[in-house]
C-alpha cells in the first residue's frame, strides 16, 4: 500500500470559499498513524496546493499527529488581495466649513472668532481643487496558485456648484469669478460673489437678498431679513431677524431672538449663544456657550460643549446626536431633547395627526348631514337643492376618506423610520437636571433626579442611561 493511498485514507483537504486557505482534517483517527513531512507535502501538491504551504505546520503534524486529529488545521495560506485606494478630491486649502475651523475657545470661556471670519476668497481662474485618481490594489493568490482579483478603488467626482469650471480632463476645478468658496447642500462647491456691509443691518441698509455670500460687520436688528445663496457671516449679533442661507451661517456675538424671526441654513449654524431663538440647520448647530429657551432643529447634531455648554428650556431636535455640558437647571425648567429622526419627519408626524383629527371632525359633520338628507329622501321629501347637496356631501366624504388613508399610510411610514434609532445619542458631559425630557425615536424618558456625566441611547424597547465615556 503506497504512502499516498494511506494518507488519502486518513486525511481530507478543504478550502475557504476563495481558496485563500487550505485546511487539513483527519477523517480517520488512529493512534498508530505515521507519516513524514515530505509525504504530507506531496499529499498537498497532489491536491493542487502549491502556494503558501506552511512547512512548520507540516513538520509538527508529522512529528505529533495526535495533536491535530480533532481539529481542522490551516496548512497553506495564500496571499489575500489588497483593495485599491479610493480616489479623492483634494482642495488646495482648508475650507472654512471644516470642523477644525470651529471658533477657538480661550481660557475664560470667550471665543476667538478670528478664524471664523477668515474667508476663503479666490480670484477668477484660481485653482480650487484637484482630483486624485484611485490607486490600484494588489492581486492575491489562492493556495492552488490561481489569482484572486482585488477590489478596485472608486473614482472620486467633483460636486460642481455655481461659478466653478473643470478643465478638459475633468481633473481640476477652477473659480469662474472672483468671490468666496462656499459649500452648499450635498457638499457642492460654489464660488459666490460677496456682499459686505460695514456696520449694522438697519433701516439705512434694509433687507438683503443676494445670489452670493453676505458678510455683515455689525449687528442684524429685529424685523430685518437676509437671504443668501451662499453663506451668511455676521461679525456682530442677531436679534429677532430672519436669516436664510443655502450654505452655512456664522454669528460671532450670538442670537437674541425675542421669539421672533429665525435663522435657517442648508448646512451649519455656528453661534456663541442662542436665546429665545428659532434655528434650523440641514446638518449641525454648533454653540460654544448656551442655548436658552429656544427651538433648535438640526439634520445631524446639536453641539453645545464649550466652557459653559448649557442647554436650558425650549426644544432641541437632532437627527443623530445632542452633546452638551449641562442640560436643564436646578429649578427643573422643562427642557425637551429629541434625537434619532430628522426633525422634519417628527414635525410632519405631528401635523399629520392634527390633520387626521380635523378630517375626522369634518367627516362626523358630513355623516350627520347625510343622515338627515337620507331620511328626507326615504320619505320622498328631498327637494332638488337638497338632492344636489347630498350628492356634493357624498363626493366630499369619499375625498375625505381617501385623504385620511394617504395620511395614515404616511404616519406608518414615518413611525417605521422613528424605530431606526441605532446611532441616536444624548451625551451629557457634566450634569442633567430633573425636568428634562429625552426622546429617542418613538420612546420617551423623563429625567426626575440630577445625574452627572451620562449618555442616553435606545436599547431593547427603552431609553438607557449609562456613564458618559
Amino acid at each position: 500500500m503506497s504512502a499516498q493511498f494511506t494518507l488519502d485514507t486518513y486525511l481530507n483537504i478543504t478550502f475557504s470559499e476563495d481558496k485563500s486557505i487550505a485546511y487539513l482534517q483527519f477523517t480517520k483517527r488512529d493512534e498508530q498513524f505515521k507519516c513524514s513531512e515530505d509525504e504530507l507535502n506531496l499529499f498537498l501538491r497532489n491536491h493542487q496546493i502549491n502556494h503558501g504551504i506552511e512547512i512548520a505546520t507540516l513538520s509538527r503534524i508529522a512529528s505529533h499527529p495526535e495533536e491535530f486529529m480533532f481539529n481542522r488545521t490551516p496548512v497553506a495560506m495564500g496571499d489575500q488581495p489588497q483593495s485599491g485606494k479610493d480616489g479623492r478630491i483634494e482642495f488646495v486649502f482648508k475650507l472654512s466649513d471644516e470642523k477644525q475651523h470651529r471658533p477657538l475657545e480661550i481660557s475664560d470661556g470667550k471665543v476667538d472668532y478670528k478664524e471664523l471670519i477668515n474667508l476663503n476668497n479666490v480670484n477668477k481662474g484660481q485653482l480650487i481643487a484637484k482630483k486624485i485618481p484611485p490607486e490600484p490594489g494588489k492581486i492575491g493568490f489562492s493556495v492552488t496558485g490561481e489569482p484572486i482579483p482585488f477590489k478596485p478603488g472608486k473614482e472620486a467626482f467633483f460636486k460642481v456648484g455655481k461659478n466653478v469650471v473643470l478643465d478638459s480632463e475633468q481633473t481640476s476645478m477652477y473659480a469662474a469669478i472672483d468671490g468666496l468658496i462656499t459649500l452648499t447642500d450635498k457638499n457642492k462647491v460654489n464660488v459666490f460673489p460677496v456682499y459686505e456691509v460695514n456696520g449694522d443691518v438697519d433701516y439705512s441698509i434694509g433687507n438683503i437678498d443676494f445670489v452670493g455670500t453676505v458678510v455683515i460687520r455689525g449687528n442684524v436688528l429685529t424685523g430685518f431679513r437676509i437671504k443668501a445663496a451662499g453663506d451668511i457671516r455676521v461679525v456682530g449679533g442677531v436679534e429677532g431677524a430672519e436669516l436664510e442661507a443655502e450654505g452655512s451661517i456664522e454669528i460671532t456675538s450670538g442670537i437674541i431672538g425675542y421669539n421672533k424671526g429665525y435663522v435657517k441654513a442648508g448646512k451649519n449654524v455656528k453661534s456663541s449663544f442662542i436665546q429665545d431663538g428659532n434655528v434650523v440647520a440641514g446638518e449641525e448647530v454648533i454653540v460654544s456657550q448656551s442655548i436658552m429657551h429656544s427651538n433648535i432643529r438640526a439634520g445631524k447634531n446639536v453641539i453645545c460643549n464649550g466652557t459653559k455648554g448649557l442647554i436650558v428650556g425650549g426644544s432641541i431636535q437632532a437627527g443623530e446626536r445632542v452633546v452638551a455640558r449641562t442640560i436643564g437647571n436646578s429649578m427643573s425648567t422643562i427642557t425637551n431633547i429629541e434625537v434619532g429622526v430628522l426633525p422634519e419627519l417628527r414635525n410632519e408626524l405631528v401635523d399629520l395627526r392634527a390633520q387626521i383629527k380635523q378630517q375626522m371632525d369634518a367627516l362626523d359633520k358630513t355623516d350627520k348631514a347625510l343622515h338627515l338628507l337620507n331620511q328626507l329622501a326615504s320619505t320622498g321629501q328631498l327637494s332638488q337643492d337638497k338632492a344636489s347637496l347630498r350628492l356634493k356631501l357624498n363626493v366630499t366624504k369619499k375625498s375625505n376618506l381617501m385623504e385620511q388613508t394617504v395620511a395614515k399610510d404616511r404616519i406608518l411610514e414615518i413611525e417605521k423610520t422613528l424605530e431606526d434609532t441605532g446611532t441616536a445619542k444624548v451625551n451629557v458631559i457634566r450634569m442633567i437636571y430633573g425636568g428634562s425630557k429625552i426622546v429617542i425615536g418613538r420612546y420617551t424618558r423623563f429625567v426626575k433626579d440630577p445625574a452627572e456625566r451620562v449618555s442616553f441611547y435606545y436599547h431593547e424597547g427603552d431609553i438607557s442611561m449609562v456613564p458618559y465615556l
